[in-house]
């Protein structure tokens, strides 16, 4: 289980992402553009954390076809995600959020503390 973050000049922390087993996380902007990096990326539970440059992954994909599909479908996947996230926090209350969180990933509620589903 791990996090991606984002602290305001406040010292306010705004979490993103929460990533279960076998999930992608990482600050897409800082990747793709060779950026410092805006979100925090947290490990809550012990994490096995594999790692590839820009460099390796542009190279991997232009070897392989199979393996630019492949992260074309995480990318569309995430995009997805988040675009529903957008529409749930404009659209939504915060009773409604919190059960579609619930229902989304009920094992999710039992492994974090309830202060990090509130941010």
């Amino acid at each position: 289980m791990m996090k991606s973050s984002h602290t305001n000049p406040e010292g306010k922390e705004h979490i993103i992402q929460f990533a279960l087993e076998n999930w992608w996380i990482t600050d897409p902007q800082a990747f793709h553009n060779s950026t410092k990096a805006t979100l925090n990326v947290d490990c809550l539970e012990d994490t096995k954390v594999l790692a590839i440059s820009l460099e390796n992954r542009e190279k991997l994909c232009k070897e392989l076809q199979k393996m630019e599909y492949f992260f074309l479908k995480k990318t569309t996947a995430g995009y997805i995600a988040l675009q529903k996230r957008i529409l749930c926090l404009i659209s939504s209350t915060a009773t409604e959020r919190y059960y579609n969180l619930l229902a989304q990933y009920p094992g999710l509620i039992q492994r974090i503390p309830k202060q990090m589903v509130a941010s």
